[in-house]
Order: C-alpha cells, then sequence, then structure tokens
C-alpha cells in the first residue's frame, strides 16, 4: 500500500513540476473550442406529426363487396417513394435550394445530404386504437428557418397527395383494364354461345340428352329392350291361363248358383279393393279398375234377376258373371300382349339405331364437350371480371379507393422561432473538458518521458544500487515566499479559466 501511494505521489510531483505548460494547453483548447463552438450556425428544425388511420367504418359493411389491400404495404412503399431522388429533386427546387447548385456533383451531393438529413419515424400503434392505426414523425433540420418549413411542408404534401393520387390512379387504371377485359371476354362469349348453337343445330338427334351421353342412353335402351320382353312374356302367359279358364267355365247359370257366384266374386273384388285403397288413391289405375269391375258385375246381377231364360228343368238360367268378368280380363290381356309387341318393336329399332350411329355419336359428344367445356371457362371469366369491376365501382361510390388510409395532421409544421442547435451548453462543456483532460495529459506525457524521484525508494528500486544517503534541501524565506506568489498565480489562472467558462455559458444560453 506504501509503495502505491508512494508511485501516486510521484506522479503528482512530476505533474507538478510541468503545470505552467499544462495550464497554457488547456487555455488554449478551451478557447480554441468556445470560438468554434460561438462560430458554429444555429440549426432550426421542423417538425410534423400525422396520424395515419388504415381503419374504416364503411370497411365491415363493404366486407367481401369490394377489393382489400394490404394498407401497410402501402405506407411502407409512400414512405419509400417520399424520399427517393426524384421527390427530393422537386423539394430541392420548390424550396430555392438549386439556386446554391454550380454542378451536377454539388446536386447529387445535396441530394444525399437531405437524404440523410430528413428524419422519418413512426409506426408505432396509437393506443385505443386498432392494429392499424401508426403515427409518423417527419423532421428536418437546416440552417434556415424558412427552408426547414418548406422541406417539412413539402414532403407531408407529398406524402398525402401522393398516396391519394397514386390509389385514385391506380382505381381507374383498375376499372380501365376491367373494361377492356370485360369487352373482349363478352365477345369470346358471344362467339362461343354462337359456335354451341351452331353445333347443337347441325347435330340433330345425336345430342346427349338429361338421361346421359350415348353408351348410357345405348345401355337404358337395351335395358328397357329386356324389359319389355319379360313383360311380353308375363302377358303372353297370363292370356293364356284366362284363355284356358275361360274355356272351363259355362256363359249360363241358374239363378242360385248365380247369386252364389255373384256374392263370391264381390267380396273377392272388395277385398283386392280394401288392401288397394291401404296403399293407394282413388285416383290410382288399379283402383278404378276394380271399381269398375264391381260396377259392372252389380249391373249383371239387376239384368240377370229381371231376365226370364229359358226353362229346362223347371229353375230359371242367368248369364255367368264369372265368365262375363274373365272374358273382360282377356281381352284385356290381349291388348296389352299387342302393346307389349308394339313397344318391344320400338325400342329394337331404337337401339339399332342407337348401334348403327356408334362412330358418330362419341364424337358428336366429344366435340360438345369441348364446346360447353370452353364456353363455360369464358363465362366464368367473364362474371369473375363484371364482378370486380362492380366492386370497384361500389368501392368508389362509396367514397373508398384501393386503400383505406385516412390522414389526420395532429401538429402541422411551423417555422421555427428559436434554434434547435447546436447544443452549445453541452459543446462549451465538452471543450472545457477536453482542454482540462488535455492539460492533464501533457504534463503526464512530460513526466513519463523525463522522470524525477522524490523518495530514496524509488531510486533504489528504479536502479537496484543500495542508497548510502540523502542531502535535504534548505528552503530560503525569500524561495518559500516565491513558491507561494506561483501557487497563487497558479490558482488563479484556473479560477479565471472558471470564470471565462461561466461567461461563455452566460452569453451562448442567450
Amino acid at each position: 500500500m506504501n509503495e502505491q501511494l508512494t508511485q501516486i505521489y510521484g506522479y503528482l510531483h512530476g505533474m507538478w513540476r510541468y503545470r505552467w505548460m499544462a495550464l497554457l494547453i488547456a487555455w488554449a483548447v478551451a478557447l480554441a473550442g468556445w470560438v468554434f463552438v460561438g462560430a458554429m450556425p444555429n440549426q432550426y428544425s421542423a417538425k410534423a406529426v400525422v396520424y395515419i388511420d388504415t381503419t374504416s367504418v364503411l370497411k365491415p359493411l363493404l366486407k367481401g363487396l369490394v377489393m382489400e389491400t394490404d394498407s401497410q404495404d402501402e405506407l411502407r412503399m409512400m414512405s419509400r417513394v417520399m424520399l427517393s431522388r426524384e421527390n427530393l429533386l422537386t423539394v430541392i427546387r420548390e424550396t430555392d435550394m438549386d439556386l446554391e447548385i454550380k454542378s451536377p456533383e454539388a446536386r447529387e451531393r445535396l441530394v444525399e445530404t437531405l437524404a440523410g438529413t430528413i428524419v422519418v419515424t413512426g409506426g408505432g400503434r396509437a393506443r385505443g386504437r386498432g392494429s392499424k392505426s401508426d403515427i409518423y414523425e417527419i423532421s428536418y433540420q437546416s440552417i434556415s428557418a424558412e427552408r426547414a418549413f418548406k422541406v417539412v411542408s413539402n414532403l407531408l404534401n407529398t406524402m398525402i397527395e401522393g398516396t391519394l393520387s397514386s390509389t385514385r390512379t391506380d382505381t381507374m387504371m383498375a376499372q380501365n383494364f376491367l373494361d377492356t377485359q370485360i369487352a373482349e371476354h363478352e365477345g369470346r362469349l358471344s362467339r362461343s354461345e354462337q359456335q354451341l348453337a351452331e353445333f347443337k343445330k347441325a347435330n340433330v338427334g345425336y345430342m346427349p340428352d338429361e338421361k346421359g351421353g350415348y353408351y348410357q342412353r345405348l345401355r337404358t335402351a337395351q335395358d328397357n329392350v329386356e324389359i319389355t320382353r319379360s313383360s311380353l312374356r308375363q302377358a303372353r302367359r297370363t292370356h293364356l291361363e284366362l284363355s284356358k279358364q275361360l274355356k272351363g267355365e259355362s256363359p249360363l247359370l241358374n239363378s242360385a248358383s248365380y247369386e252364389l257366384a255373384s256374392a263370391a266374386k264381390l267380396r273377392q273384388y272388395q277385398e283386392e279393393l280394401a288392401l288397394l285403397l291401404n296403399q293407394f288413391t282413388e285416383q290410382h289405375p288399379d283402383v278404378r279398375s276394380i271399381r269398375s269391375a264391381m260396377t259392372d258385375l252389380e249391373a249383371n246381377q239387376n239384368a240377370a234377376s229381371s231376365t226370364v231364360s229359358m226353362v229346362g228343368s223347371g229353375d230359371s238360367v242367368e248369364f255367368n258373371p264369372v265368365y262375363q268378368a274373365m272374358k273382360v280380363d282377356l281381352s284385356k290381356a290381349g291388348v296389352e300382349v299387342e302393346t307389349l309387341k308394339l313397344q318391344l318393336v320400338e325400342r329394337e329399332s331404337r337401339v339399332k339405331k342407337l348401334k348403327d350411329s356408334i362412330d358418330v355419336i362419341p364424337g358428336v359428344e366429344a366435340k360438345l364437350s369441348k364446346l360447353n367445356r370452353d364456353y363455360e371457362l369464358t363465362r366464368s371469366r367473364y362474371l369473375q371480371l363484371v364482378e370486380r369491376r362492380e366492386s370497384a365501382r361500389l368501392a368508389q361510390s362509396a367514397g373508398q379507393s384501393t386503400s383505406d388510409i385516412t390522414f389526420r395532421v395532429i401538429e402541422p409544421p411551423i417555422v421555427p422561432l428559436r434554434a434547435s442547435g447546436p447544443k452549445r451548453l453541452l459543446l462549451v462543456t465538452t471543450a472545457l473538458l477536453a482542454a482540462l483532460g488535455a492539460g492533464l495529459g501533457w504534463s503526464i506525457l512530460r513526466y513519463l518521458l523525463q522522470p524525477t524521484f522524490i523518495d530514496l525508494q524509488q531510486i533504489r528500486l528504479s536502479t537496484g544500487l543500495p542508497v548510502l544517503g540523502t542531502v535535504s534541501l534548505y528552503v530560503s524565506p525569500e524561495y518559500r515566499q516565491k513558491r507561494q506568489k506561483q501557487l497563487a498565480t497558479f490558482v488563479s489562472a484556473i479560477l479565471l479559466l472558471m470564470c471565462a467558462y461561466g461567461g461563455v455559458i452566460y452569453s451562448v444560453s442567450i
């Protein structure tokens, strides 16, 4: 610890030897720094604060009806355009800074300087707002208050007018493009419709219907032929059975037998009618047929009871109602057989015609599918273009554009009355500290170059030799008085430097 204190004391003693030169350097550096700070021109800063709202009250109402864009991308692009070279050249011309330009190189340097000194900050979210609400600040600093104001004003106008005009221009260009495309697709759609109509007219009879294509129709026609053949076989068997039953019945009955047969037949009809009514209505053909047969049977009963027939063995002879009914059924079965024969011929002819057209119909269907596909594609694109054009018109009529940006100037730019820079108080203090540091640094450097010894231990450590003895310095009263005067003069110079610093502070703060 003693060695460290001795070393520190040695440094201080060595620096003290060169105090006057250190003081002179401090005064020189301080005065030079203060003169430089005083000669620095005033800087005037102008700024504008604008609130950019990317939300809209109509946006939720028009969702799905109008086209939407990313407003944040538009803001980022707007910031880049605002600081583009062409826009900065426009600002230079409108603020008369081009009058100071003497060469193209000077113009380029001015553009680079202007781009570096214009500060655009923002993007912070406003409290209580949606996620797309931003506050931007545009600031610029210049030696002229009027020039700073003009630059910020031009940038703000460019920011607002450029964004709005670009969106209006984009809207008009989009509408013109849509109109052109719609007209072109409308012509294509008309030509497709005409080709489709002419093709259908030229290939009548070979066109697919609601039942399907060629192979589906052929399969359906073949199935119908098989169904008709099966029905015809069933009808023939029914006709044959009725013919056999009719041969076993007598056309005449006596009165007792007639009443029993009629009652039995009527009960049979009633049972069949009850079963049919559980499933169908009165308008069903089977129900109406049973009703008609019952009516005929009742009429035959009434006619037979009032008719006197030939008397053979003493009993009355009547018409046999079963025979009459079977005869009617046989007639119906015969009609059904003939009808099915005609249907079978027609359906077989249909199958033959389809098989004969096997080389024509598939080709017609393939070309029809192509024409329909082209027509549907053109029609779909046409409808999409019309929908987009209507969305653009709706957005424009609703006061919207392709962007939902609203500008609100919170703090408009004004001509600054007080200089915003340079920070002279800070610079003056920095100059003083630099001056003091320069004086101390010089004195330390001189001590390191020309060290002195103030203690026996320092000599012993530096030389490595033993010290035999020392001689004390005798200080006379006259020399002591001289040293006191020198100390007072040094302290006075330091105080005078501090007073000068205070005067400079006072002068720059006015």
